[in-house]
């Protein structure tokens, strides 16, 4: 049964009514604190339906992507975003990078600091190229 959110415009208090689609609408609706009739709907979250292409073309938008080399916290968030989007697990040794750079190290300290990350694919952090 859906869930339908009012506030009252009498005592200001918010509530909800449970009642069906053919039931909505035909009755009227009582503030159950004050039993006023004089009640608004709210109109909840909207949800809208984005495909992978659009929300990967929106992450990679230049200027989203402006100063990232000077904000290891910044890069951090973009990359878990990033990865959110995508919506595959990369891996432990991905989580352990982002962690890293959402507490502030730099890329170099994270390298330094993890070596073999640089060895698994050829470049910094296994293969992922330091151009963001």
């Amino acid at each position: 049964m859906p869930v339908y959110p009012y506030t009252c415009l009498s005592c200001k208090k918010r509530f909800e009514i449970f009642t069906t689609y053919s039931q909505y609408g035909a009755q009227p609706v009582h503030c159950p604190h004050c039993n006023s009739d004089h009640v608004r709907r709210r109109i909840g979250r909207v949800r809208v339906a984005r495909s992978e292409e659009s929300r990967l073309e929106t992450m990679a938008d230049p200027s989203s992507l402006a100063g990232l080399e000077d904000d290891p916290k910044a890069l951090g968030r973009m990359m878990r975003q990033m990865s959110h989007e995508m919506g595959e697990e990369i891996g432990p040794e991905f989580d352990e990078v982002v962690n890293r750079l959402e507490a502030g190290q730099s890329p170099e300290e994270i390298e330094s600091a993890i070596p073999e990350l640089g060895e698994a694919g050829g470049g910094e952090f296994g293969g992922m190229d330091d151009d963001f």
